[in-house]
């Protein structure tokens, strides 16, 4: 036998056995990190989303209920996203400064039904306009007009405050929408309304099932840019700029989304700002994974988890995941 490697430092032993890999973890997943979007719709039976996996639209009557066995889990937040009937859009997306939409009565809804659970509202047109994209067009239809757009989302993120939301989450990528929705909500006695900012949301190839889920997807079946909004991927400093002018602007907890490819920018925003980090792992993340699992190529647990521990080991203190239910129940089977 040969004789032991003369090593003073072996960082084997601190990995011997699982309890001490338990004791010395330097980063958790637990439900309570995890926050779970759904799908709301005016239909009777819950409708399958073909490109998510195990993801439903579910029936406004159902909904309450939904985040009732949610909360029991140990999941404290949801995101709603309303799928708007089509004879209800319009070119402007008047539908989302309607007081009875359905994303309004879903939040009044759940605050009745299930009051302690933490709701995020989008604040966003793309799932209420005819053409798909996050704010009202300029005069020659070419691109998106700031201005305007803000306005509506301040209009929007009022009547939500109202509702209930306990935040409002502009997800646009507009420029000065933050610093609107604050100082409308305080001047309207919403003061402890928060603002949940999509800082750095990048214009990604990653977020095609959840166009189809909420209907925002064009006819003609053609990929909608939206590059003159949202981020540049190739863009690291330019996400740092971003998340610091909202945190000054008023933002309660900053978002990058999505999370998986851009762990990077979650630390450059960690590392530049105290506030809360949120970080989205998107519809395409988690429907790669499914499909890697379905061919028998990964194992669909084990990656979920990884990817789940790599969000929050970037610096995330939340997580927008559609895993989040799946992983509160195998949380609490252990």
């Amino acid at each position: 036998m040969s004789e032991p490697l003369d090593l003073p430092v072996r960082l084997r032993r601190l990995r011997a056995s699982a309890g001490i890999r338990a004791m010395l973890s330097e980063t958790t997943v637990e439900p309570r990190h995890l926050i779970q979007p759904l799908f709301v719709t005016e239909g009777e039976q819950p409708e399958a989303i073909a490109s998510l996996p195990g993801i439903f639209r579910i029936p406004l009557a159902q909904l309450a209920a939904k985040c009732a066995q949610l909360q029991l889990l140990g999941i404290h937040g949801v995101a709603l996203f309303p799928k708007i009937e089509a004879s209800r859009k319009t070119a402007e997306g008047a539908e989302a400064w309607n007081p009875n939409s359905l994303a309004l009565r879903a939040i009044r809804e759940v605050k009745f039904k299930c009051p302690g659970i933490v709701i995020f509202a989008d604040i966003a047109l793309d799932p209420y306009t005819t053409h798909g994209h996050d704010g009202i067009l300029n005069g020659a239809g070419t691109d998106v007009d700031n201005d305007r757009t803000v306005e509506a989302l301040v209009k929007m993120s009022l009547l939500t405050a109202q509702a209930g939301a306990d935040f409002v989450a502009p997800s646009d990528m507009m420029d000065g929408r933050v610093a609107a929705i604050r100082q409308a909500l305080d001047a309207n006695g919403r003061t402890q309304t928060g603002i949940l900012a999509y800082s750095a949301k990048f214009a990604s190839a990653f977020y095609g099932p959840f166009r189809d889920a909420v209907g925002s997807t064009l006819s003609n079946g053609k990929t909608l840019s939206k590059a003159t909004y949202q981020m540049n991927p190739a863009n690291r400093r330019e996400a740092i700029r971003e998340a610091l002018i909202d945190a000054a602007e008023g933002a309660d907890l900053l978002m990058v989304k999505p999370a998986g490819s851009y762990l990077d920018i979650i630390r450059d925003v960690r590392e530049s700002s105290a506030l809360p980090i949120a970080a989205y792992q998107v519809s395409g993340e988690y429907a790669q994974l499914h499909a890697a699992a379905e061919k028998g190529w990964l194992q669909l647990r084990a990656v979920r988890d990884e990817s789940l521990l790599a969000i929050r080991r970037a610096g995330a203190d939340v997580i927008l995941t559609y895993f989040a239910e799946a992983f509160a129940k195998d949380y609490h089977a252990r």
